[in-house]
C-alpha cells in the first residue's frame, strides 16, 4: 500500500510514468525509469500475435507476471485481469487472489465502470488494490478500435464511470483513446491519478507498450511514438556474429574450453 500511496500523491505534483513488461529482462530495464510496470494483456498481440486480447488466458498472464516480478525492485507492479476472469463477483475474487498470490504483484487492473463495479467493490473489500480502465476497452471491443468521447451520451458515461470508480476506491484509472477535452475534464474532476494512452498530455501520467516505443514491435497506432529502434542494434549484433562464425573469427581461444 505504501507504493500505491506514492502513486496517488503524485496527482498534480509530478507525472506518472508507466510501461509494460512481459519478462524479467525487460522488467529489469524498465524498472529503472518508471513508477508503474504493467503486465498487460497486450502480451497477447505483442508476443503471441493474437487478433484480440480476449484470447489471453489467466495461465499466460500469471506465467509472464512471475517472470516480470523477478526483474522489479522499486516500481509498483500491476497485472491485467484477462477477459472472462472477472465476469462475476465470485470469479473476480477467486482469480484476483490467485494472481496476487502466485505473482506477488501489487495490484490488478480491470476494464470497465458501472458494469463491473460490484466486482471492484468486492476486491477492494478484500484488500486487493485495483487500477481502473476506461475509454477504449480492448477486451470488450470487436472490430476496429475507435476513440471515445464523441457523443454526449458517451461523454456523460465516461465521467460518471470515472467518478464511480473513484468513489469505490480504485487508486488510479487508465484512460485509453479518450478525446482530449474529455480526458482533461475527467483528470481535473478526480482526486486520483489518470494515466493516459492516446488521451492527451492532460492526464496525470502516460503508459505505452514498451515493445512499441523501442521499435521492437511493428505498429502504426496513432498514439505510439518510437523513441528508439532497437531492431537496428539487434541486427548489427546478429550480422557481426554470423560474419565472425563464417570467417572463423568466432569462437576464439578465449571463448573455448
Amino acid at each position: 500500500m505504501k507504493n500505491i500511496k506514492k502513486i496517488i500523491n503524485k496527482k498534480n505534483k509530478s507525472k506518472i510514468v508507466c510501461l509494460t513488461a512481459y519478462s524479467k529482462n525487460i522488467a529489469e530495464e524498465v524498472d529503472k525509469h518508471v513508477d508503474i510496470i504493467l503486465v498487460g494483456d497486450s502480451l497477447g498481440s505483442v508476443l503471441y500475435n493474437y487478433s484480440t486480447t480476449r484470447k489471453v488466458t489467466l495461465t499466460e498472464m500469471i506465467k509472464h507476471s512471475k517472470s516480470v516480478r523477478l526483474g522489479v525492485k522499486k516500481s509498483l507492479m500491476v497485472v491485467d485481469m484477462p477477459f472472462n476472469t472477472y465476469a462475476n463477483k465470485n470469479s473476480a475474487l477467486k482469480n484476483a487472489k490467485k494472481i496476487i498470490k502466485e505473482t506477488r504483484c501489487d495490484a490488478v487492473k480491470l476494464e470497465g465502470g458501472k458494469k463491473i463495479i460490484n466486482q471492484i467493490k468486492l476486491l477492494i473489500k478484500n484488500k486487493i488494490p485495483v487500477m481502473g480502465h476506461l475509454g477504449l476497452l480492448p477486451q470488450s471491443t470487436k472490430g476496429k478500435f475507435k476513440s471515445k468521447g464523441n457523443t454526449t451520451k458517451e461523454i456523460n458515461q465516461l465521467i460518471d464511470d470515472a467518478l464511480l470508480l473513484q468513489k469505490n476506491r480504485v487508486f488510479a484509472i487508465v484512460l485509453e483513446c479518450i478525446k482530449t477535452p474529455i480526458a482533461k475534464k475527467i483528470t481535473k474532476n478526480l482526486d486520483i491519478p489518470t494515466i493516459g494512452i492516446g488521451s492527451s498530455v492532460h492526464c496525470d501520467g502516460q503508459v505505452l507498450v514498451t515493445d512499441d516505443l523501442i521499435g521492437l514491435n511493428h505498429t502504426n497506432i496513432k498514439f505510439v511514438k518510437k523513441f528508439v529502434n532497437v531492431r537496428k542494434y539487434i541486427n548489427a549484433g546478429l550480422r557481426k556474429f554470423a560474419s565472425d562464425v563464417r570467417s572463423n573469427k568466432y569462437p576464439t581461444k578465449k571463448h573455448s574450453y
